[in-house]
């Protein structure tokens, strides 16, 4: 197995509240990236935007958007993550996704509900991380508001080699989303990419992208012209980072804590 992951980071302009053309816009992005690609992430709420009409847009795991998803990483070969607003036992969840080509599904349902846009009052948190295991990496998947607490990222005993954050980020605190995606990759010793949404919303937020793949050491591998729909293509060496933690094992000098939850 090679330890070479293949990401594609699949900077959208999401129409509101309107999956079925959203849905068609992500299918065209990935049969052009069919067998060059292993992973490919979309942003936070992808088929949505970051709408607070949960109830209503609100589905469970076994509707289109899964469904939808599960029939694209099967025909095209390739796991797929993003978010979407999920219902479950009543609630409503921000949940993140990674389903594997082989359909065995993952999901995380973001932790840190964004207050200043009400979404405590229309979700519920999640409880859990997630880690998933594939293609010999272990892979974190996080949303949006997460990237701002660095105790929930904390990678103990190197738990994970890939961070993913999907994200509707608004352009007026681009500077915090870049800053806080390199410092997660510093201060972990792994790989973070963030993927971002463009356009505007009808809560006239406006979005630049600024989708970035980051080094263990903070550095921009590559990244996304800002405004427009676009994809970044990485490709990131397991055995890179391997040799790197060997050489440079701050991980070994890690504060102890446990997280009340």
């Amino acid at each position: 197995m090679s330890d070479v992951l293949r990401v594609s980071l699949i900077q959208t302009d999401i129409a509101w509240e309107n999956k079925q053309y959203n849905l068609a816009e992500c299918a065209a992005w990935l049969r052009g990236l069919a067998g060059r690609c292993d992973v490919a992430v979309f942003p936070e709420m992808f088929t949505t935007g970051f709408s607070m009409r949960a109830e209503e847009l609100a589905e469970p795991t076994s509707g289109e958007t899964i469904t939808t998803v599960k029939s694209w990483a099967r025909e095209y070969g390739m796991a797929i993550a993003g978010s979407f607003i999920a219902r479950e036992n009543g609630a409503c969840f921000n949940r993140g996704f990674f389903i594997q080509p082989d359909g065995t599904e993952y999901y995380y349902d973001k932790r840190h509900l964004f207050r200043m846009g009400d979404e405590g009052r229309h979700f519920s948190p999640g409880q859990q991380r997630l880690v998933v295991k594939y293609k010999g990496w272990n892979i974190a998947l996080q949303i949006c508001y997460d990237l701002r607490f660095p105790v929930w990222n904390r990678n103990v005993n190197n738990e994970y080699d890939l961070l993913l954050f999907v994200a509707n980020w608004p352009q007026s605190r681009a500077y915090a989303w870049r800053s806080l995606l390199v410092a997660r990759a510093i201060e972990n010793a792994a790989y973070v990419c963030g993927v971002n949404r463009v356009g505007e919303d009808n809560t006239a937020m406006s979005y630049r992208g600024d989708t970035l793949a980051v080094g263990m050491k903070g550095e921009i591998l590559a990244e996304a012209e800002p405004f427009v729909p676009n994809v970044v293509a990485v490709e990131l060496d397991l055995s890179k980072l391997r040799s790197f933690r060997e050489k440079f094992p701050v991980w070994r000098d890690a504060d102890t804590f446990s997280l009340d939850v």
